[in-house]
Protein backbone atom coordinates (compact mmCIF):
# COMPACT_ATOMS: atom_id res chain seq x y z
CA UNK A 1 0.00 0.00 0.00
CA UNK A 2 0.85 3.61 -0.48
CA UNK A 3 1.36 5.90 2.59
CA UNK A 4 -1.92 7.58 3.17
CA UNK A 5 -2.49 10.60 4.89
CA UNK A 6 -5.91 11.08 6.60
CA UNK A 7 -7.19 14.18 7.89
CA UNK A 8 -10.09 14.14 9.82
CA UNK A 9 -12.18 17.18 10.81
CA UNK A 10 -14.81 17.55 13.17
CA UNK A 11 -16.83 20.89 12.35
CA UNK A 12 -18.44 22.11 15.74
CA UNK A 13 -21.06 24.60 15.25
CA UNK A 14 -24.40 25.74 16.70
CA UNK A 15 -26.25 28.83 15.46
CA UNK A 16 -26.57 32.25 17.81
CA UNK A 17 -29.66 31.15 20.12
CA UNK A 18 -29.90 34.63 21.91
CA UNK A 19 -32.63 36.74 21.38
CA UNK A 20 -30.33 40.72 21.81
CA UNK A 21 -33.16 42.41 23.26
CA UNK A 22 -34.00 40.12 26.13
CA UNK A 23 -30.77 38.29 26.34
CA UNK A 24 -32.23 34.98 26.91
CA UNK A 25 -31.20 32.11 25.18
CA UNK A 26 -34.22 30.65 23.10
CA UNK A 27 -32.79 27.42 22.39
CA UNK A 28 -30.47 24.80 24.49
CA UNK A 29 -28.59 23.20 22.11
CA UNK A 30 -25.48 24.93 22.84
CA UNK A 31 -25.03 23.81 26.29
CA UNK A 32 -26.70 20.14 25.11
CA UNK A 33 -24.03 19.72 22.76
CA UNK A 34 -21.23 20.90 25.15
CA UNK A 35 -21.88 18.70 27.71
CA UNK A 36 -22.84 15.66 25.21
CA UNK A 37 -20.58 16.11 21.99
CA UNK A 38 -17.92 18.50 22.66
CA UNK A 39 -16.58 16.71 25.89
CA UNK A 40 -16.94 13.66 24.42
CA UNK A 41 -14.91 14.59 21.29
CA UNK A 42 -11.97 16.37 23.36
CA UNK A 43 -12.08 13.03 25.78
CA UNK A 44 -11.13 10.30 22.80
CA UNK A 45 -8.66 12.91 21.94
CA UNK A 46 -7.32 12.96 25.37
CA UNK A 47 -7.32 9.49 25.17
CA UNK A 48 -5.33 8.85 22.05
CA UNK A 49 -2.94 11.04 22.07
CA UNK A 50 -1.09 9.65 19.00
CA UNK A 51 -4.15 10.75 16.29
CA UNK A 52 -4.58 13.81 15.21
CA UNK A 53 -7.08 15.69 13.68
CA UNK A 54 -8.57 19.20 12.88
CA UNK A 55 -11.30 20.94 14.77
CA UNK A 56 -13.12 23.66 13.47
CA UNK A 57 -14.93 25.63 16.06
CA UNK A 58 -17.32 28.73 14.42
CA UNK A 59 -16.37 31.60 16.73
CA UNK A 60 -20.66 32.63 17.41
CA UNK A 61 -20.38 29.05 18.97
CA UNK A 62 -17.52 29.49 21.29
CA UNK A 63 -19.08 32.93 22.05
CA UNK A 64 -22.22 30.92 23.37
CA UNK A 65 -19.87 28.52 25.43
CA UNK A 66 -17.94 31.36 27.07
CA UNK A 67 -21.62 33.39 27.77
CA UNK A 68 -22.63 30.11 29.38
CA UNK A 69 -19.36 29.86 31.36
CA UNK A 70 -19.75 33.41 32.75
CA UNK A 71 -23.38 33.02 33.75
CA UNK A 72 -22.38 29.97 35.84
CA UNK A 73 -19.52 31.98 37.64
CA UNK A 74 -22.25 35.00 38.18
CA UNK A 75 -25.24 32.65 39.23
CA UNK A 76 -27.71 34.40 36.92
CA UNK A 77 -28.90 32.03 34.20
CA UNK A 78 -30.15 33.77 30.87
CA UNK A 79 -31.66 30.14 29.86
CA UNK A 80 -35.12 29.07 30.75
CA UNK A 81 -34.33 25.16 30.95
CA UNK A 82 -31.28 25.99 33.03
CA UNK A 83 -32.82 28.38 35.13
CA UNK A 84 -35.67 25.42 36.18
CA UNK A 85 -33.20 22.77 36.85
CA UNK A 86 -32.20 24.63 39.67
CA UNK A 87 -35.48 26.47 40.63
CA UNK A 88 -35.82 25.02 44.57
CA UNK A 89 -39.67 24.98 44.08
CA UNK A 90 -41.07 23.45 40.71
CA UNK A 91 -44.75 22.78 42.28
CA UNK A 92 -44.75 27.24 42.11
CA UNK A 93 -43.88 27.23 38.41
CA UNK A 94 -45.48 29.02 35.88
CA UNK A 95 -47.85 27.59 33.25
CA UNK A 96 -45.92 28.78 30.38
CA UNK A 97 -42.51 26.81 32.23
CA UNK A 98 -44.29 24.13 33.26
CA UNK A 99 -44.60 23.83 29.11
CA UNK A 100 -41.01 24.55 28.38
CA UNK A 101 -39.78 21.90 30.58
CA UNK A 102 -42.73 19.09 28.53
CA UNK A 103 -41.88 20.74 25.17
CA UNK A 104 -38.10 20.01 25.81
CA UNK A 105 -37.51 16.95 28.19
CA UNK A 106 -38.66 14.39 25.08
CA UNK A 107 -36.28 16.37 22.49
CA UNK A 108 -34.03 13.68 21.74
CA UNK A 109 -33.69 10.43 20.12
CA UNK A 110 -35.59 8.10 21.81
CA UNK A 111 -33.90 4.87 20.75
CA UNK A 112 -30.66 5.69 22.15
CA UNK A 113 -31.10 8.38 24.48
CA UNK A 114 -34.68 7.50 26.16
CA UNK A 115 -35.36 4.02 26.11
CA UNK A 116 -31.83 2.43 27.81
CA UNK A 117 -33.07 4.37 30.83
CA UNK A 118 -37.06 2.47 32.06
CA UNK A 119 -37.11 5.54 34.72
CA UNK A 120 -36.76 8.14 32.17
CA UNK A 121 -38.85 6.00 29.16
CA UNK A 122 -41.82 6.08 32.81
CA UNK A 123 -41.64 9.47 32.71
CA UNK A 124 -42.37 9.83 28.63
CA UNK A 125 -45.15 7.01 28.84
CA UNK A 126 -47.02 9.07 31.89
CA UNK A 127 -46.85 12.56 29.98
CA UNK A 128 -48.18 10.63 26.81
CA UNK A 129 -50.77 8.67 28.94
CA UNK A 130 -52.47 11.72 30.24
CA UNK A 131 -51.91 13.85 27.15
CA UNK A 132 -53.89 11.15 25.51
CA UNK A 133 -56.80 12.15 27.87
CA UNK A 134 -56.84 15.79 26.99
CA UNK A 135 -53.68 18.71 27.77
CA UNK A 136 -55.26 20.02 30.77
CA UNK A 137 -54.41 16.29 32.16
CA UNK A 138 -50.95 17.07 32.20
CA UNK A 139 -51.81 19.58 35.35
CA UNK A 140 -51.64 16.03 37.60
CA UNK A 141 -48.18 15.79 37.08
CA UNK A 142 -46.26 17.23 40.05
CA UNK A 143 -43.57 19.24 40.85
CA UNK A 144 -41.99 16.17 41.66
CA UNK A 145 -42.37 15.05 38.07
CA UNK A 146 -41.03 18.05 36.83
CA UNK A 147 -37.83 17.90 38.96
CA UNK A 148 -37.16 13.99 38.10
CA UNK A 149 -37.56 14.90 34.46
CA UNK A 150 -35.37 17.90 34.24
CA UNK A 151 -32.61 15.62 35.83
CA UNK A 152 -33.11 12.68 33.44
CA UNK A 153 -33.45 15.21 30.38
CA UNK A 154 -29.97 16.49 31.41
CA UNK A 155 -28.64 13.11 32.23
CA UNK A 156 -29.57 11.71 28.87
CA UNK A 157 -28.06 14.30 27.26
CA UNK A 158 -24.69 13.70 29.36
CA UNK A 159 -21.46 12.57 27.25
CA UNK A 160 -21.15 8.78 27.69
CA UNK A 161 -16.96 9.50 28.89
CA UNK A 162 -18.90 12.04 31.92
CA UNK A 163 -21.30 9.28 32.34
CA UNK A 164 -18.56 6.68 32.99
CA UNK A 165 -16.14 9.00 35.00
CA UNK A 166 -18.32 10.86 37.39
CA UNK A 167 -19.51 9.95 40.35
CA UNK A 168 -23.02 12.48 40.77
CA UNK A 169 -24.18 10.75 37.25
CA UNK A 170 -23.41 7.63 38.34
CA UNK A 171 -25.09 8.09 41.33
CA UNK A 172 -28.51 9.86 39.83
CA UNK A 173 -28.29 7.35 37.45
CA UNK A 174 -28.62 4.73 39.84
CA UNK A 175 -31.29 6.38 41.68
CA UNK A 176 -33.13 6.79 39.64
CA UNK A 177 -35.82 9.36 40.95
CA UNK A 178 -37.23 11.21 43.44
CA UNK A 179 -34.26 14.05 42.97
CA UNK A 180 -33.85 16.90 45.60
CA UNK A 181 -33.07 20.04 44.62
CA UNK A 182 -29.77 19.44 46.21
CA UNK A 183 -29.68 16.64 43.68
CA UNK A 184 -30.45 18.92 40.96
CA UNK A 185 -27.90 21.00 42.02
CA UNK A 186 -25.01 19.36 41.99
CA UNK A 187 -25.80 18.17 38.11
CA UNK A 188 -26.37 21.64 37.53
CA UNK A 189 -22.78 22.54 39.30
CA UNK A 190 -21.61 19.77 36.98
CA UNK A 191 -23.09 21.04 33.78
CA UNK A 192 -21.40 24.33 34.74
CA UNK A 193 -17.83 22.69 35.34
CA UNK A 194 -18.22 20.57 32.06
CA UNK A 195 -18.77 23.97 29.86
CA UNK A 196 -16.27 26.04 31.84
CA UNK A 197 -13.47 23.32 30.73
CA UNK A 198 -14.24 22.95 27.17
CA UNK A 199 -12.27 25.74 25.53
CA UNK A 200 -9.12 25.25 27.73
CA UNK A 201 -8.98 21.43 27.07
CA UNK A 202 -9.13 22.10 23.02
CA UNK A 203 -6.69 24.86 23.89
CA UNK A 204 -4.10 22.33 25.48
CA UNK A 205 -4.51 19.37 22.86
CA UNK A 206 -3.86 22.11 20.00
CA UNK A 207 -0.84 23.50 22.28
CA UNK A 208 0.29 19.83 21.85
CA UNK A 209 0.17 19.94 18.43
CA UNK A 210 -2.41 16.71 18.45
CA UNK A 211 -5.08 19.12 17.27
CA UNK A 212 -5.48 21.94 14.05
CA UNK A 213 -8.16 24.09 15.29
CA UNK A 214 -9.18 26.15 12.51
CA UNK A 215 -12.09 28.75 12.13
CA UNK A 216 -15.28 29.57 10.13
CA UNK A 217 -16.33 32.86 9.43
CA UNK A 218 -17.91 34.45 12.76
CA UNK A 219 -21.65 33.89 12.53
CA UNK A 220 -21.19 31.28 9.84
CA UNK A 221 -22.80 33.18 6.94
CA UNK A 222 -23.17 31.52 3.54
CA UNK A 223 -20.60 33.49 2.03
CA UNK A 224 -20.89 32.88 -1.01
CA UNK A 225 -24.39 33.77 -1.76
CA UNK A 226 -23.70 37.01 0.43
CA UNK A 227 -20.86 37.84 -2.19
CA UNK A 228 -23.38 37.26 -5.17
CA UNK A 229 -26.68 35.30 -4.97
CA UNK A 230 -26.24 34.53 -8.86
CA UNK A 231 -23.23 31.96 -7.64
CA UNK A 232 -26.21 29.63 -7.02
CA UNK A 233 -26.31 29.09 -11.19
CA UNK A 234 -23.13 28.05 -11.12
CA UNK A 235 -24.50 24.24 -10.29
CA UNK A 236 -28.16 24.65 -10.70
CA UNK A 237 -28.19 27.12 -14.08
CA UNK A 238 -31.99 27.72 -13.49
CA UNK A 239 -32.48 28.26 -10.21
CA UNK A 240 -34.94 30.77 -8.88
CA UNK A 241 -33.12 33.44 -7.23
CA UNK A 242 -34.13 36.56 -4.69
CA UNK A 243 -35.62 39.45 -6.51
CA UNK A 244 -31.96 41.17 -5.63
CA UNK A 245 -29.15 39.41 -7.24
CA UNK A 246 -27.01 40.90 -5.10
CA UNK A 247 -26.88 41.49 -1.28
CA UNK A 248 -25.92 44.86 -0.55
CA UNK A 249 -22.43 45.45 0.25
CA UNK A 250 -21.86 41.73 0.61
CA UNK A 251 -18.07 41.21 0.13
CA UNK A 252 -17.06 43.58 2.84
CA UNK A 253 -19.68 41.83 5.41
CA UNK A 254 -17.88 38.37 4.20
CA UNK A 255 -14.57 40.27 5.11
CA UNK A 256 -16.06 41.57 8.17
CA UNK A 257 -17.08 37.64 8.95
CA UNK A 258 -13.83 36.66 8.42
CA UNK A 259 -11.56 39.52 9.84
CA UNK A 260 -13.63 38.88 12.91
CA UNK A 261 -13.47 35.19 13.43
CA UNK A 262 -9.66 35.55 12.89
CA UNK A 263 -9.57 38.32 15.67
CA UNK A 264 -11.81 35.81 17.94
CA UNK A 265 -9.30 32.52 17.20
CA UNK A 266 -6.25 34.89 18.32
CA UNK A 267 -7.94 36.02 21.61
CA UNK A 268 -9.38 32.54 22.62
CA UNK A 269 -6.59 30.22 21.33
CA UNK A 270 -3.12 32.83 21.58
CA UNK A 271 -2.55 31.86 17.72
CA UNK A 272 -3.72 32.82 14.20
CA UNK A 273 -5.44 29.86 11.88
CA UNK A 274 -4.21 29.00 8.97
CA UNK A 275 -7.51 27.48 7.52
CA UNK A 276 -10.61 27.84 7.39
CA UNK A 277 -13.47 25.83 6.72
CA UNK A 278 -16.43 27.80 5.12
CA UNK A 279 -19.85 27.49 6.65
CA UNK A 280 -21.79 24.50 5.40
CA UNK A 281 -18.53 23.63 2.75
CA UNK A 282 -20.02 26.68 0.80
CA UNK A 283 -16.68 28.19 -1.77
CA UNK A 284 -16.37 30.52 -4.56
CA UNK A 285 -13.28 31.66 -6.24
CA UNK A 286 -14.82 34.93 -4.25
CA UNK A 287 -14.46 34.15 -0.87
CA UNK A 288 -11.11 32.46 -1.65
CA UNK A 289 -9.78 35.16 -2.66
CA UNK A 290 -10.70 37.06 0.75
CA UNK A 291 -9.72 34.40 2.64
CA UNK A 292 -6.27 34.50 0.51
CA UNK A 293 -6.11 38.08 1.49
CA UNK A 294 -6.42 37.83 5.26
CA UNK A 295 -3.61 34.73 5.20
CA UNK A 296 -5.26 31.93 4.89
CA UNK A 297 -2.95 28.93 4.27
CA UNK A 298 -5.99 26.51 2.97
CA UNK A 299 -9.80 25.88 2.92
CA UNK A 300 -11.98 23.03 2.31
CA UNK A 301 -15.39 21.80 0.25
CA UNK A 302 -16.67 18.56 -1.11
CA UNK A 303 -16.53 16.26 -3.67
CA UNK A 304 -19.24 17.23 -5.30
CA UNK A 305 -18.18 20.80 -5.69
CA UNK A 306 -14.72 19.42 -6.85
CA UNK A 307 -16.65 17.48 -9.21
CA UNK A 308 -18.54 20.24 -10.72
CA UNK A 309 -15.33 22.43 -10.89
CA UNK A 310 -13.83 19.51 -13.11
CA UNK A 311 -16.19 19.53 -15.60
CA UNK A 312 -16.25 23.35 -15.95
CA UNK A 313 -12.38 23.32 -15.91
CA UNK A 314 -12.41 20.68 -18.58
CA UNK A 315 -15.93 20.18 -20.34
CA UNK A 316 -14.26 18.11 -23.52
CA UNK A 317 -12.50 15.00 -21.36
CA UNK A 318 -14.63 12.87 -19.31
CA UNK A 319 -14.19 12.43 -15.36
CA UNK A 320 -11.56 9.98 -14.57
CA UNK A 321 -12.08 7.54 -11.51
CA UNK A 322 -12.23 8.75 -7.58
CA UNK A 323 -9.10 7.71 -6.79
CA UNK A 324 -7.48 10.08 -9.91
CA UNK A 325 -8.43 13.44 -8.82
CA UNK A 326 -10.25 13.39 -5.18
CA UNK A 327 -7.31 12.56 -2.95
CA UNK A 328 -4.99 15.41 -3.62
CA UNK A 329 -4.66 19.10 -2.86
CA UNK A 330 -5.67 21.54 -5.18
CA UNK A 331 -4.74 25.34 -5.88
CA UNK A 332 -7.45 27.36 -7.38
CA UNK A 333 -6.25 29.77 -10.45
CA UNK A 334 -6.89 33.31 -9.75
CA UNK A 335 -5.86 35.53 -7.03
CA UNK A 336 -5.49 33.00 -4.58
CA UNK A 337 -1.77 32.74 -3.94
CA UNK A 338 -0.76 30.52 -1.15
CA UNK A 339 -3.81 28.77 -0.52
CA UNK A 340 -4.24 25.01 -1.21
CA UNK A 341 -7.72 23.20 -1.36
CA UNK A 342 -8.83 20.08 -0.07
CA UNK A 343 -12.24 18.61 -0.78
CA UNK A 344 -13.54 15.49 1.79
CA UNK A 345 -14.43 12.05 0.31
CA UNK A 346 -18.52 12.77 1.02
CA UNK A 347 -19.18 8.75 0.66
CA UNK A 348 -16.89 7.74 3.72
CA UNK A 349 -18.57 11.48 5.44
CA UNK A 350 -21.62 9.78 4.94
CA UNK A 351 -20.94 7.03 6.43
CA UNK A 352 -19.63 7.95 9.57
CA UNK A 353 -22.76 11.05 9.48
CA UNK A 354 -25.34 8.75 8.75
CA UNK A 355 -25.02 4.36 8.38
CA UNK A 356 -22.32 3.36 10.96
CA UNK A 357 -24.62 4.28 13.67
CA UNK A 358 -26.06 1.30 12.60
CA UNK A 359 -23.65 -1.06 13.45
CA UNK A 360 -21.44 -2.62 15.92
CA UNK A 361 -18.58 0.50 16.95
CA UNK A 362 -15.71 -2.51 15.96
CA UNK A 363 -17.27 -3.42 13.12
CA UNK A 364 -17.95 0.14 11.82
CA UNK A 365 -14.17 1.70 12.69
CA UNK A 366 -12.82 -1.56 10.83
CA UNK A 367 -14.99 -1.18 7.96
CA UNK A 368 -13.56 2.51 7.80
CA UNK A 369 -10.32 1.54 8.42
CA UNK A 370 -10.27 -0.66 4.96
CA UNK A 371 -12.03 1.41 2.88
CA UNK A 372 -8.84 4.15 3.67
CA UNK A 373 -6.82 0.57 3.18
CA UNK A 374 -8.37 0.12 -0.46
CA UNK A 375 -8.05 3.84 -1.16
CA UNK A 376 -4.29 3.39 -0.55
CA UNK A 377 -4.06 0.34 -2.90
CA UNK A 378 -5.77 2.31 -5.78
CA UNK A 379 -3.52 5.05 -5.80
CA UNK A 380 -1.27 5.79 -8.05
CA UNK A 381 2.23 4.71 -7.56
CA UNK A 382 4.26 7.98 -7.56
CA UNK A 383 1.50 9.35 -4.78
CA UNK A 384 0.82 9.23 -1.24
CA UNK A 385 -3.36 9.74 -1.31
CA UNK A 386 -4.30 12.69 1.45
CA UNK A 387 -7.78 11.50 1.99
CA UNK A 388 -10.04 14.09 3.55
CA UNK A 389 -12.76 12.76 6.46
CA UNK A 390 -14.96 15.81 7.00
CA UNK A 391 -18.48 16.56 8.81
CA UNK A 392 -20.36 18.04 12.01
CA UNK A 393 -18.85 17.18 15.37
CA UNK A 394 -21.97 17.13 17.18
CA UNK A 395 -25.44 16.19 14.99
CA UNK A 396 -24.51 12.56 14.52
CA UNK A 397 -23.89 11.39 17.46
CA UNK A 398 -27.32 11.23 19.25
CA UNK A 399 -27.74 8.19 16.66
CA UNK A 400 -25.34 6.18 18.14
CA UNK A 401 -25.57 3.51 20.84
CA UNK A 402 -23.55 4.93 23.80
CA UNK A 403 -22.72 8.36 21.91
CA UNK A 404 -20.33 6.96 19.23
CA UNK A 405 -17.99 5.72 22.38
CA UNK A 406 -16.80 2.20 21.15
CA UNK A 407 -16.85 3.80 17.21
CA UNK A 408 -14.23 6.31 18.37
CA UNK A 409 -12.50 4.40 20.74
CA UNK A 410 -11.91 1.78 18.39
CA UNK A 411 -11.19 3.65 15.09
CA UNK A 412 -8.72 5.68 17.08
CA UNK A 413 -6.80 2.54 18.35
CA UNK A 414 -6.69 0.77 15.09
CA UNK A 415 -5.44 4.00 13.72
CA UNK A 416 -3.21 5.36 16.28
CA UNK A 417 -1.07 1.24 15.29
CA UNK A 418 -1.52 1.31 11.84
CA UNK A 419 1.88 0.92 9.57
CA UNK A 420 0.53 2.95 6.64
CA UNK A 421 -2.47 5.99 7.36
CA UNK A 422 -0.79 9.04 8.91
CA UNK A 423 -3.76 10.69 11.16
CA UNK A 424 -2.57 14.34 10.00
CA UNK A 425 -3.80 17.89 10.02
CA UNK A 426 -3.84 19.95 7.08
CA UNK A 427 -1.22 22.09 8.40
CA UNK A 428 0.96 19.80 9.17
CA UNK A 429 0.55 18.00 5.41
CA UNK A 430 1.14 21.57 4.18
CA UNK A 431 4.64 21.42 5.68
CA UNK A 432 5.48 18.10 5.60
CA UNK A 433 7.86 16.25 2.70
CA UNK A 434 4.29 14.50 1.33
CA UNK A 435 3.21 17.70 0.37
CA UNK A 436 3.78 17.95 -3.40
CA UNK A 437 2.58 20.34 -5.84
CA UNK A 438 -0.92 21.11 -5.92
CA UNK A 439 -2.96 20.40 -9.22
CA UNK A 440 -3.81 24.05 -10.20
CA UNK A 441 -7.99 24.10 -11.15
CA UNK A 442 -9.00 26.64 -13.55
CA UNK A 443 -12.76 27.12 -12.51
CA UNK A 444 -14.32 26.46 -9.16
CA UNK A 445 -18.11 25.75 -9.19
CA UNK A 446 -19.32 27.32 -6.35
CA UNK A 447 -21.31 25.15 -4.00
CA UNK A 448 -21.68 23.61 -0.74
CA UNK A 449 -21.49 20.13 1.02
CA UNK A 450 -24.92 19.64 0.51
CA UNK A 451 -25.46 17.93 -2.74
CA UNK A 452 -22.31 20.67 -4.33
CA UNK A 453 -24.93 23.08 -4.88
CA UNK A 454 -26.26 25.52 -2.68
CA UNK A 455 -30.18 24.40 -3.06
CA UNK A 456 -30.42 24.03 0.81
CA UNK A 457 -30.09 27.79 1.17
CA UNK A 458 -31.57 29.39 -1.75
CA UNK A 459 -34.13 28.90 -4.55
CA UNK A 460 -37.51 27.76 -3.29
CA UNK A 461 -39.77 30.56 -2.33
CA UNK A 462 -39.27 30.71 1.20
CA UNK A 463 -36.04 31.10 1.29
CA UNK A 464 -35.87 33.33 -1.47
CA UNK A 465 -38.31 35.67 0.59
CA UNK A 466 -35.76 35.35 3.58
CA UNK A 467 -33.30 36.99 1.30
CA UNK A 468 -35.74 39.50 0.35
CA UNK A 469 -36.61 40.49 3.72
CA UNK A 470 -32.77 40.69 5.05
CA UNK A 471 -32.19 42.56 2.04
CA UNK A 472 -34.41 44.83 2.71
CA UNK A 473 -33.12 45.22 6.16
CA UNK A 474 -29.38 45.22 5.56
CA UNK A 475 -30.36 48.71 2.90
CA UNK A 476 -32.02 50.20 6.45
CA UNK A 477 -29.28 49.46 8.52
CA UNK A 478 -26.83 51.08 5.69
CA UNK A 479 -29.10 54.49 5.28
CA UNK A 480 -28.69 54.40 9.37
CA UNK A 481 -24.88 53.84 9.12
CA UNK A 482 -24.24 56.92 7.48
CA UNK A 483 -26.81 59.09 8.85
CA UNK A 484 -24.99 59.30 11.74
CA UNK A 485 -28.21 59.46 14.22
CA UNK A 486 -26.84 56.18 16.26
CA UNK A 487 -23.84 55.98 18.85
CA UNK A 488 -20.89 53.86 18.24
CA UNK A 489 -22.00 51.78 20.97
CA UNK A 490 -25.78 51.57 19.26
CA UNK A 491 -23.88 50.87 16.04
CA UNK A 492 -21.80 48.20 17.20
CA UNK A 493 -25.04 46.54 18.57
CA UNK A 494 -26.44 46.77 15.35
CA UNK A 495 -23.70 45.42 14.02
CA UNK A 496 -24.02 42.28 16.14
CA UNK A 497 -27.08 41.65 15.01
CA UNK A 498 -26.83 42.10 11.47
CA UNK A 499 -24.51 39.46 11.54
CA UNK A 500 -26.80 37.31 13.20
CA UNK A 501 -29.16 37.70 10.74
CA UNK A 502 -26.57 36.55 8.26
CA UNK A 503 -26.28 33.09 9.57
CA UNK A 504 -26.70 30.17 7.03
CA UNK A 505 -29.00 28.59 9.21
CA UNK A 506 -32.05 30.66 8.87
CA UNK A 507 -32.42 29.56 5.66
CA UNK A 508 -31.47 25.67 5.84
CA UNK A 509 -34.70 25.44 8.05
CA UNK A 510 -37.20 26.98 5.84
CA UNK A 511 -39.16 24.82 3.21
CA UNK A 512 -41.61 22.43 3.19
CA UNK A 513 -39.28 19.33 3.51
CA UNK A 514 -38.58 20.10 6.84
CA UNK A 515 -40.39 18.84 10.56
CA UNK A 516 -42.90 21.77 11.18
CA UNK A 517 -41.95 22.70 14.87
CA UNK A 518 -38.25 23.18 13.67
CA UNK A 519 -39.55 25.34 11.05
CA UNK A 520 -41.58 26.86 12.79
CA UNK A 521 -39.34 27.30 15.93
CA UNK A 522 -36.18 28.38 13.54
CA UNK A 523 -39.07 30.57 11.40
CA UNK A 524 -39.43 32.89 14.29
CA UNK A 525 -35.88 33.10 15.57
CA UNK A 526 -34.96 34.46 12.14
CA UNK A 527 -37.47 36.95 12.25
CA UNK A 528 -37.28 37.89 15.88
CA UNK A 529 -33.58 38.73 14.68
CA UNK A 530 -34.26 40.70 11.61
CA UNK A 531 -37.54 42.60 14.51
CA UNK A 532 -34.34 43.38 16.71
CA UNK A 533 -32.47 45.06 14.04
CA UNK A 534 -34.89 47.26 12.84
CA UNK A 535 -35.07 48.34 16.33
CA UNK A 536 -31.80 48.75 16.97
CA UNK A 537 -31.78 50.64 14.54
CA UNK A 538 -34.40 52.81 15.75
CA UNK A 539 -36.69 52.14 12.48
CA UNK A 540 -40.26 50.61 12.31
CA UNK A 541 -40.43 46.82 11.98
CA UNK A 542 -42.15 46.10 8.42
CA UNK A 543 -45.50 44.17 8.72
CA UNK A 544 -43.69 41.23 6.50
CA UNK A 545 -41.38 40.78 9.37
CA UNK A 546 -44.20 39.50 11.59
CA UNK A 547 -46.13 36.96 9.41
CA UNK A 548 -44.53 33.31 9.20
CA UNK A 549 -42.15 32.49 6.37
CA UNK A 550 -42.63 28.48 6.13
CA UNK A 551 -44.39 25.86 7.88
CA UNK A 552 -42.75 22.68 7.11
CA UNK A 553 -44.31 19.06 6.92
CA UNK A 554 -41.73 17.04 5.85
CA UNK A 555 -39.68 14.21 8.23
CA UNK A 556 -35.95 14.71 6.86
CA UNK A 557 -33.09 11.58 8.15
CA UNK A 558 -31.57 12.80 11.57
CA UNK A 559 -34.85 15.14 11.97
CA UNK A 560 -33.27 17.16 9.68
CA UNK A 561 -29.98 18.38 11.30
CA UNK A 562 -27.55 17.08 8.84
CA UNK A 563 -28.04 15.64 5.06
CA UNK A 564 -26.26 13.65 2.94
CA UNK A 565 -23.72 15.17 0.29
CA UNK A 566 -25.80 13.65 -2.54
CA UNK A 567 -29.44 12.80 -2.70
CA UNK A 568 -28.69 9.21 -4.61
Amino acid sequence: MQPLNLVLLWHMHQPDYRNYKTGEFTLPWVYLHAIKDYTDMAHHLEAHPRIKAVVNFVPVLLDQLEDYAAQFALGRMRDPLLRLLATPELEQVSASERLRVFDSCFSSNHTTMMQPYPAYQRLYDLHEMLRGHGEAQLAYLSGQYLADLLVWYHLAWTGESVRRGNEVVARLMAQGGNFSHADRVELFNLIGELIRGLIPRYRKLAESGQIELSTTPHYHPLSPLLIDFTSARDSLPGVALPTEEVYPGGRSRVAFHVTSAMESHVRRFGIKPVGVWPAEGAVSSPLLEILAEHGCQWSASSEGVLVNSLHKSYPDKPLPQRGRYLYRPYRVQGRTDGMTCFFRDDRLSDMIGFEYAKWFGRDAAEHLVHSFEQISRDAPAEESPVVSVILDGENAWEYYPYNGYYFFDDLYEILENHPSIRATTYRDYIASPEFADAVVLPVLAAGSWVYGTFSTWIGDPDKNHAWDLLCAAKHSYDLVMQSGRLTAEEKAAAGRQLASCESSDWFWWLGDYNPPNVVEGFDKLFRDNLANLYSLLKLPVPAAVFKPISHGSGHPESGGTMRRATQE
